[in-house]
């Protein structure tokens, strides 16, 4: 199965000079627990947010830089690719960025949203969720506390 996973404000913006602009600890969690022990796909710029590779996952990059090269990671130049070395009998996770997002799209089966209730100023966009295509399965509201200063959602979509 193929599930793109992301933390989205309410405008779809996912980050700005790529990172993100909110701090919610139970969104690291969550996104650690599902993606552990899967392949997870992203975009080069995505890749390098990162201080290193994250432990306990795949890593496929996908990026259109010749002869790019990242320890212990798959590196291809396209989605067909990325997606053509993942394991069909498992779930691979889609995490960013926006264009990488867009282009993986059409081939996903679910989503897993952290839908932060606020919007947010940004550069990075999460493609927008056409209601047609998508049903929402689960959602679960978290307010704001001491460690999260925003409300926020899980929501996860499959499609129809």
């Amino acid at each position: 199965m193929i599930i793109m996973i992301a933390a989205v404000a309410e405008n779809n913006t996912l980050g700005k000079d790529n990172e993100l602009v909110w701090h919610l600890p139970n969104d690291f969690k969550r996104f650690k627990s599902l993606t552990s022990g899967h392949h997870i796909i992203m975009g080069r710029k995505t890749f390098e947010s990162f201080p290193k590779p994250l432990p306990n996952r795949t890593h496929v990059i996908i990026t259109r830089q010749k002869g790019y090269q990242a320890e212990g990671c798959l590196v291809v130049d396209s989605i067909d690719k990325a997606l053509a070395i993942c394991p069909k009998d498992e779930d691979n996770f889609i995490i960013g960025g926006g264009e990488i997002y867009n282009l993986a799209l059409p081939f996903t089966d679910k989503i897993e949203i952290t839908r932060v209730h606020r919007n947010f100023e940004g550069d990075a966009h999460f493609p927008e969720i056409n209601e047609t295509e998508w049903e929402i399965i689960d959602s679960e509201f978290n307010a704001k506390d001491e460690k999260h200063l925003y409300d926020y959602s899980y929501q996860t979509f499959i499609r129809k």
